[in-house]
């Protein structure tokens, strides 16, 4: 596909991991755009649909790259579940960044996708012009994380897609968001139809195999320091289970230069199609 500046319809290309495994990635927008590049990085087991409304809207004016992890999405399934370690995704993500020529960027990065900003930011100073935190923080509550790894453990087949905004509702009971029309978008991005008819999570189960060895995630303020310098901006659902109140307080006293917006009515995680982290990211972009 042929995606110009501000197309509705990326790019669709694969490349190969260090390890021969085929990843795919939308990329959106002019690829030589004068304004810094965004890339988007979604949530652990989410992939790179959930950037699509944002990335068209972003495209407008630079490029934009959304990635699907190893096992989430289009990219392949990883036959050796303990490859899908954050370190691996990282290399994985510097590798996009040298096939895509982009040698300095901003990242957007949501829940997971934040952490693995703060990574990058630790291994690849030079390559980060900026990052946007997505309902993520240095402390990450444990009792929806525990809830989670029984979630993306095994597979949630559904006979059709009338059936995907009731079971992403039972599945995830601490869900909210701040406009009901998010939920149809949400679901159509969970699951992918299957060769039977039927409609699977988009994700590999396995993934919960690599974080029950680690079922409690320690704080990362350390990696939260390596963004110091760095411009930084930190959004929060309101009813987030993930990222606390005290935990986002925390980061601006840390930080003081921190940028800071809470969305209303929202819980884990914003869509960042609200108008406050819309206005907030657009803010940010323009000055950097």
């Amino acid at each position: 596909m042929n995606g110009g500046a501000g197309s509705a319809s990326p790019r669709e290309r694969r490349f190969s991991a260090q390890d021969g495994l085929s990843l795919f990635w939308r990329d959106y927008g002019e690829t030589q755009s004068d304004p810094l590049p965004v890339l988007c990085l979604p949530g652990l087991t989410r992939n790179g649909k959930d950037y699509a409304s944002l990335a068209r809207r972003l495209s407008a004016t630079r490029r934009v790259l959304c990635p699907d992890y190893r096992g989430r999405g289009r990219s392949g399934y990883d036959p050796d579940w303990r490859n899908y370690r954050p370190e691996t995704v990282l290399n994985d993500i510097a590798h996009l960044l040298a096939v895509a020529g982009v040698h300095r960027c901003i990242v957007i990065g949501t829940s997971f996708g934040g952490l693995l900003g703060l990574g990058l930011a630790a291994a690849m100073p030079t390559a980060l012009a900026g990052l946007v935190m997505n309902d993520i923080g240095p402390d990450i509550e444990t009792s929806p994380y525990a809830q989670l790894l029984d979630v993306i453990g095994r597979d949630h087949p559904l006979s059709g897609w009338d059936q995907a905004v009731p079971a992403l509702r039972a599945m995830f009971p601490g869900l909210v968001f701040q406009n009901k029309a998010a939920w149809e978008p949400a679901a159509r991005n969970t699951w992918k139809e299957g060769q039977d008819g039927r409609l699977h999570i988009d994700w590999d189960p396995a993934l919960a195999r690599l974080l029950r060895m680690a079922p409690t995630p320690k704080p990362f303020w350390t990696l939260y320091r390596a963004v110091r310098r760095l411009p930084v901006l930190a959004v929060r659902g309101e009813k987030s289970e993930m990222l606390s109140q005290d935990c986002f307080d925390r980061m601006a006293r840390e930080k003081p230069d921190l940028a800071r917006v809470t969305v209303p009515g929202a819980g884990h995680v914003p869509t960042l199609d609200e108008p406050e982290p819309r206005a907030a990211i657009d803010a940010f972009l323009a000055a950097l």
